[in-house]
C-alpha cells in the first residue's frame, strides 16, 4: 500500500469513526425511544462549545473539561430532554409527527442559544481531545458499539429496551419502568453526540450552524442500518469515510471538475440521499398532528391589524426600512410551507433549497449568466426563475408519493442538504453575484411597495389552494390519506401539486429576498434555515396564512432588533412545548387564561328551584322508565329509522336474545346495544332515485386472490363474487383476512397473486382513487373522516371526487342519514362516533357507487341507528347496488345478508344463505 493511500485511509478512518459515533448514538436513541433525534448535531455542537469554554476561556485542564462535558453535561442534557420534552409526547401516544416537530424545536433552540451565548462567528481554536491518529478514535467506536450491542442483546436491560420500543404501554403493564429505559437511552445518545462534537471540532470550524449540519449529514449511516443494526452503522460509516478520503486523489479537468470535487467532499450527503430514497419504510405514520395543521380561527379584525402593520414601514427610513423589506419576501417563502405542510399535511424540510434556487436563478438570469438565455430585466428574470424552479418541486414531491412521516422528513431534508452542497457551494454561486432591483423600484420604499403587491398575489394563490374543490381535496388528504383515496381523491397527483406550488412560492420569495439584499448569499438559504422556517410555521399555525406572516415578522424583527439567535431560541421554545401543548401557543394561551365560574341568571335560578320542587313531588321512576327518560332528553343523532310497524327482519331469520358477535375465537357475546325508541323516517329521507336495473350493473369478482405480508399469508386463493342487487356478508375471527380482502378489493393493497375484476375489466393494478371513480366505494373499520372539514364538506368530497355529476347528491345523502339541518355545518372533529359513522357512510354514497364495501358499518351505532342502517342498505340493494359487508354482529348479518361467506386463515371455508351458515356455526359451537 502506497504511503498516500495509507495516509488517506487513516484520515478516512478518523472521519468515519466520528460518523460511526453519530450512527451508534442515533440508533440507540431510536431503539430506546422510537425517536430519530434531529437535535443530535445541535447537542454535539453545544458540547464542543462547552469544552472550548472550559479549556480555552476558563483555563481548565483538558481532562477536567472533558469529564464535565462528556460525563456530566451531555448525559444530563439527554435526561432533561427525555423528561421534559419527549416523555409528555410518549404519554400522549407517541405521535411520530409531534416528536419530529419537538426534536426540530430542540435543534433550533440549541442553535439559537449557542448563537446568543457564543456569537455567530466561526472559531478554530477548539481543544483536541484525541490526537489525529485514527486508531484511538476507532478503538473507542468499536468498544462502544460492541458493548452496547451486547447489552441490548443479552442483558435484562436490553430486553426491557426492546419491549419498550415495541409497545410502551404493554411494557409498562408488564412491570417495566419505561421512563427509566428511555432516560438511559437518551443519556447514552447525548453522550455519543457530545463525544462526536468534541472529536470533530478541532478539524472543522466551530460555529452554531455548520457543526450541527455536518453531524446531521452523517445520519445516512443510521438510515442505512435501518435504525437497528449497530455493526452495519459502524461498517457503513467507516466505509464512507475511507471512500470520501480516497476520492480526494482524483483531479478531473473540465466542466465536471467542480461537481466531482463536491461529490468527493460530500460523500455522506450522497449516501444520505441514496439511503432516504432507497429505504422508505422508516417511520411511515401520519405526516403531522392534526392540531398542528388544523386551521386556527382568525380573530375578528386580525387582518385589518396585519394590513396596517405591513403598511407602517412605508414611513420608515434608513436601516429600519432596509430591514423591513425582508419581511414580505420571507412571508412569501413561509406561505409555501402553508401550502405544502399546512394544507397538504406533508412534512417539507427543504423549502430553503427552493428559495435559494429562486434567488440564484434570478441573479443568473438578470446577469446574463444563465446557460442558453440572454440577460433579462429583473422582473422578467424573477418570473422565469419561478417557472424554472416550480417543476423542481418534484424532487421532494415524487418521494412524497410513497413516503410519510419520518421517511418523508428525511427525504426532504436530504434534498435540501444536497442542493446546498452541490449547487450553492459551486464557484458560480459562491463568487460575487450581485442582483439589482427592477427599474423604477431601486429605492427601499418603492421596492417595499412592489413586495407588498407580490405578497398579495401569493396570498391570493394560497387562498385559491385552500378553497373550493381543490382545497377540500387537500384537506381530506391531510386529515386521512387512505380515506381521501377511498373517496376518489387522486392523492399522488395532489401531493405533486402541493410540492410544485410550494416550490414556486418559495422561489418567488427567495428571488424577492435576493433583490432586497441586492446579492445572492448562499448562507441565507442553508438547510438549518429550512428547519427554522418549518418550526416557526408549525408552531404559529401551519394552515394559517396570518401565522406565516407573523412568523416572518418575528424572524426578521427579533434578529434585527436584538442579538442574533433570539428568533431561533424563541421558535425552539415554542416547538419544544408541542408535547405539553399539542395545539401550539394558542392552546397554551387558552390554558393560562383564568377560568370564570359559570353562574346562573335570576331566571335560571328560578327555573332550577321549580325543577327541584317538581322532582321532589314526582313518583320515583323505575329503572326501565328512567333509562327511557334519559334517552328522551338526549338530542337524537340516530339514523332515520323504520316506523314501529315496519318489520326489521324476516321471521325465519330473527334470532332471539342479545346480539351475538363473532370474537377472535369464533363465538361469543357482547352486552346488547343500548336501545332507544326509533325516530320516524322523514318523508324526504328516501334512498337515492332508482338507477339502472341490477342486471345491467358490473359484478365485482376475485379469482385465486393471494396476499402476503413479510412471509405471512393473509389471503390464500380467495374466489369471491359480489353480485349487484344483493348483500354479501363476510364473517370470521380476527386475523382471518377479512380486512386484507377489503384492501385488495378497494385498491389500497396489491395482491401478490390473482385477479380482481369489475365486470369484464381487470382492475387488480388500479389504485384506490381510480376504483372509486369506477363506482367502487368503501368505508373503514376505523373511522375515516376528515376532522377539519364540516359534515357537508366531508360528504361533498365524496360527491366531487366520485362518479356523480348530480348537484343534489350531497343534499340527498345528508337527508338520507339525518345529517341535514344545523348538523351539516358542524366541524366533524366535534361529533360523536355514531354520527361520524353516518358521515362516512354518507360520503361513500354521495358518489353514487355501484359497489359498496362496508367494513364494520354498525360499529359505534346504537340499536335504533343499526335498524335504520339496515333499512337503508336493503333499499340500496333493491336499487341494484352490490354490497359487501364485513360484520361481527351475527344477528345483523342474519337480518341483512343474502349470502354469507365464512373466512378463516385467509380462506373462505363456508358459503351459503345466512340461516344455513349460522346454524352450522351454532352446531359447531354446541359440539365444542
Amino acid at each position: 500500500m502506497s504511503s498516500l493511500t495509507y495516509d488517506l485511509t487513516l484520515a478516512g478512518l478518523s472521519v468515519g469513526s466520528a460518523a460511526a459515533l453519530t450512527g451508534v448514538g442515533l440508533v440507540v436513541t431510536y431503539r430506546a425511544t422510537g425517536v430519530l433525534n434531529f437535535a443530535h448535531g445541535a447537542i454535539a455542537m453545544v458540547c464542543a462549545y462547552v469544552l472550548r469554554q472550559c479549556v480555552v476561556e476558563w483555563g481548565w485542564p483538558l481532562w477536567a473539561g472533558a469529564v464535565v462535558t462528556l460525563l456530566i453535561l451531555a448525559p444530563a442534557l439527554g435526561v432533561v430532554l427525555e423528561r421534559f420534552v419527549f416523555r409528555p409526547l410518549s404519554v400522549l401516544g407517541g405521535d411520530p409527527a409531534q416528536t419530529l416537530v419537538a426534536s426540530i424545536g430542540v435543534f433550533v433552540l440549541l442553535v439559537g442559544g449557542a448563537a446568543l451565548l457564543w456569537g455567530q462567528g466561526a472559531r478554530d481554536d477548539a481543544p483536541e481531545l484525541v490526537s489525529a491518529d485514527p486508531w484511538g478514535q476507532l478503538a473507542v467506536v468499536v468498544v462502544l458499539a460492541a458493548g452496547v450491542g451486547a447489552v441490548i442483546r443479552w442483558t435484562r436491560f436490553g430486553r426491557e429496551l426492546r419491549a419498550v420500543v415495541d409497545d410502551r404501554g404493554l411494557a409498562v403493564l408488564g412491570g417495566i419502568d419505561a421512563d427509566r429505559v428511555a432516560a438511559a437511552g437518551w443519556a447514552f445518545g447525548a453522550f455519543t453526540a457530545g463525544l462526536t462534537g468534541v472529536l470533530l471540532a478541532p478539524f472543522v470550524r466551530l460555529d452554531p450552524y455548520g457543526l450541527p449540519l455536518l453531524v446531521m449529514e452523517v445520519v445516512a449511516v443510521a438510515v442505512a442500518a435501518r435504525m437497528r443494526s449497530l455493526p452495519v452503522a459502524v461498517v457503513v460509516a467507516l466505509g464512507i469515510g475511507v471512500a470520501q478520503s480516497q476520492l480526494t486523489r482524483l483531479h478531473p479537468s473540465g466542466r465536471v471538475e467542480p461537481l466531482l470535487q463536491a461529490v468527493g467532499a460530500n460523500l455522506f450527503v450522497v449516501a444520505l440521499l441514496v439511503a432516504c430514497l432507497a429505504l422508505p419504510r422508516i417511520g411511515t405514520r401520519d405526516a403531522l398532528p392534526r392540531t398542528a395543521t388544523a386551521r386556527v380561527p382568525t380573530p375578528q379584525g386580525a387582518w385589518i391589524v396585519a394590513v396596517i402593520l405591513f403598511l407602517i414601514p412605508l414611513g420608515f427610513a434608513g436601516s429600519d426600512l432596509h430591514t423591513s423589506v425582508q419581511v414580505p419576501a420571507l412571508g412569501v417563502v413561509l406561505l409555501s410551507l402553508v401550502v405544502v405542510t399546512g394544507r397538504g399535511g406533508q412534512i417539507s424540510l427543504g423549502q430553503a433549497a427552493y428559495a435559494g434556487l429562486g434567488a440564484l436563478f434570478t441573479a443568473l438570469l438578470a446577469a446574463g449568466r444563465f446557460p442558453g438565455l440572454p440577460r433579462l430585466p429583473e422582473l422578467a428574470a424573477l418570473a422565469l426563475a419561478v417557472v424554472l424552479v416550480a417543476p423542481l418541486g418534484l424532487l421532494t414531491g415524487w418521494p412524497a408519493i410513497t413516503r410519510r412521516g419520518l421517511a418523508l422528513a428525511l427525504a426532504t431534508f436530504a434534498v435540501g442538504v444536497g442542493v446546498s452542497r452541490f449547487v450553492f457551494a459551486q464557484p458560480y454561486a459562491t463568487s460575487v453575484l450581485s442582483l439589482d432591483r427592477p427599474d423604477g423600484f431601486e429605492g427601499d420604499r418603492a421596492y417595499y411597495v412592489l413586495e407588498l403587491a407580490l405578497l398579495t398575489l401569493a396570498l391570493l394563490t394560497t387562498h385559491a389552494l385552500r378553497r373550493g374543490r381543490t382545497g377540500r381535496a387537500l384537506a381530506a388528504m391531510r386529515d386521512h390519506e387512505s380515506g381521501a383515496s377511498a373517496a376518489g381523491v387522486r392523492v399522488p397527483a395532489l401531493k405533486l401539486l402541493a410540492f410544485v406550488a410550494g416550490a414556486a412560492l418559495a422561489a418567488l420569495g427567495g428571488g424577492m429576498l435576493g433583490m432586497g439584499l441586492r446579492a445572492f448569499d448562499p448562507t441565507a438559504y442553508d438547510p438549518v434555515r429550512g428547519l427554522l422556517w418549518f418550526a416557526a410555521v408549525v408552531v404559529l399555525g401551519a394552515d394559517s396564512t396570518l401565522g406565516a406572516l407573523t412568523a416572518a415578522a418575528l424572524l426578521v424583527g427579533l434578529d434585527a432588533g436584538a442579538r442574533g439567535g433570539v428568533a431561533a431560541a424563541l421558535v425552539g421554545v415554542l416547538a419544544v412545548l408541542v408535547g405539553r401543548f399539542p395545539g401550539g401557543p394558542y392552546e397554551a394561551v387558552r390554558r393560562l387564561r383564568p377560568r370564570r365560574e359559570a353562574r346562573l341568571t335570576a331566571t335560571g335560578l328560578q327555573a332550577r328551584r321549580g325543577l327541584r320542587r317538581a322532582l321532589r313531588t314526582a313518583t320515583p321512576p323505575t329503572a326501565a322508565s328512567g333509562a327511557e327518560a334519559r334517552h328522551s332528553q338526549e338530542p337524537s343523532t340516530a339514523l332515520p329509522a323504520a316506523p314501529a310497524n315496519t318489520p326489521t327482519a324476516d321471521p325465519g331469520s330473527a334470532r332471539p336474545g342479545t346480539p351475538r358477535r363473532l370474537d377472535p375465537d369464533g363465538a361469543g357475546q357482547d352486552p346488547p346495544r343500548q336501545s332507544r325508541p326509533p325516530a320516524p323516517l322523514a318523508a324526504d329521507c328516501a334512498p337515492p332515485p332508482p338507477g339502472p336495473p341490477a342486471a345491467g350493473r358490473a359484478v365485482l369478482t376475485t379469482h385465486n386472490l393471494q396476499a402476503r405480508y413479510d412471509g405471512f399469508t393473509a389471503l390464500d386463493g380467495v374466489d369471491l363474487t359480489v353480485p349487484p342487487g344483493r348483500i354479501t356478508a363476510i364473517i370470521g375471527p380476527n386475523g382471518a383476512g377479512k380486512t386484507t380482502l377489503f384492501h385488495c378489493l378497494a385498491g389500497t393493497v396489491r395482491p401478490s397473486h390473482g385477479q380482481v375484476r369489475h365486470g369484464n375489466r381487470d382492475i387488480t393494478r388500479l389504485p384506490a382513487h381510480a376504483r372509486t371513480r369506477l363506482g367502487i366505494a368503501r368505508t373503514f373499520q376505523q373511522l375515516a373522516v376528515f376532522p377539519t372539514l364540516t359534515v357537508a364538506e366531508n360528504v361533498r368530497v365524496g360527491a366531487e371526487q366520485g362518479r356523480t355529476s348530480d348537484p343534489a347528491a350531497v343534499d340527498r345523502a345528508l337527508r338520507l342519514f339525518a345529517l341535514d339541518g344545523p348538523l351539516r355545518d358542524a366541524p366533524a372533529a366535534d361529533l360523536p362516533t355514531g354520527t361520524l359513522r353516518r358521515v362516512e357512510l354518507a360520503r361513500a354514497l354521495a358518489g353514487t357507487p355501484t359497489v359498496l364495501l362496508l367494513d364494520e358499518p354498525a360499529a359505534g351505532l346504537d340499536t335504533a341507528e343499526v335498524t335504520a342502517l339496515a333499512r337503508v342498505l336493503r333499499a340500496l340493494a333493491a336499487d341494484g347496488t352490490a354490497l359487501l359487508v364485513v360484520e361481527h354482529d351475527l344477528d345483523l348479518v342474519a337480518d341483512l345478508a343474502d349470502v354469507v361467506h365464512v373466512m378463516t386463515a385467509g380462506r373462505i371455508i363456508a358459503s351459503g344463505p345466512p340461516a344455513h351458515v349460522l346454524d352450522t356455526l351454532d352446531a359447531r359451537e354446541t359440539a365444542v
